[in-house]
């Protein structure tokens, strides 16, 4: 059973965290990494930072622009990974657009994941065929999960057919509109959730997008597995750099009462 696995089999409320690779200084992006597990983060979801970040609002668009003015890449994300799985035990995704993968080249790039301990890739424009025929393979001999998005648009068929295919967990976009923290839950989401659940899926979900507070996280904690914080977390890191004490607090604030 690998992490993703063991993770979803163990706990609710599992708490993801999404924050960008060399932001908000290009060395930080470990310190970051463990200051979240130390945090009681569960699993922790790391952007590869790209020039035309289509799905992402503007504060994880200005992180991404500051990450790649820092130097970030995939090449020197992989080596600040390198020892990673020395220190940090929860499971990791890399989240990013698919040119730079390409760019890399595909099969590399998921070597390279594999040996690092890299437990799944979120790649929001890598079409579901294109994976199913060029790429599946590639991804399940190396263990790596593909985590599909799916968004109120998905059809229940779309959404059954992605169930068959995916490992680890379906990332239940909560609405149409790009990433950012929205102050409350809407009746329209959570009608969204409960067609999403009445469908019977094998495949655990977590909600993402407008997921920022307590609040917030505890709604979606009670129509998946757990749910996704990112612009906020992006946020606190802009305002407050990688403190380590900052970090623990704003998830403690999130995960309890």
């Amino acid at each position: 059973m690998n992490r993703l696995q063991q993770l979803f089999s163990d706990k609710k409320d599992i708490c993801s965290v999404y924050y960008t690779a060399g932001f908000p200084q290009g060395n930080d992006t470990v310190t970051v990494l463990k200051a979240l597990e130390d945090g009681g983060a569960d699993l922790v979801e790391i952007g590869m930072p790209f020039s035309d970040p289509l799905a992402d609002g503007p504060t994880i668009q200005a992180s991404s622009e500051q990450a790649l003015d820092n130097g970030m890449s995939i090449k020197i994300l992989f080596e600040q990974l390198k020892d990673v799985r020395k220190n940090v035990q929860i499971p990791i995704v890399l989240m990013g657009y698919f040119n730079p993968v390409f760019k890399f080249g595909v099969e590399k790039f998921i070597a390279k994941c594999q040996y690092l301990g890299i437990d799944g890739l979120i790649i929001p424009d890598l079409p579901f065929d294109e994976y199913r025929d060029k790429y599946q393979g590639l991804f399940e001999s190396a263990g790596i999960a593909n985590i599909f998005l799916i968004t109120p648009q998905t059809s229940n068929e779309r959404i059954q057919l992605i169930d068959e295919h995916s490992k680890g967990f379906i990332y239940v976009v909560s609405s149409a509109s790009v990433t950012g923290a929205k102050k409350d839950v809407e009746q329209s989401q959570i009608d969204y959730f409960n067609r999403v659940n009445s469908l019977g899926l094998s495949t655990p979900t977590l909600i993402g997008f407008g997921i920022g507070d307590r609040s917030t996280f505890k709604t979606a904690c009670e129509h998946a597995s757990g749910a996704i914080i990112g612009s906020a977390f992006v946020k606190l890191l802009s305002e407050n750099g990688a403190d380590a004490e900052r970090i623990k607090q704003f998830i403690q604030g999130v995960k309890t009462k």
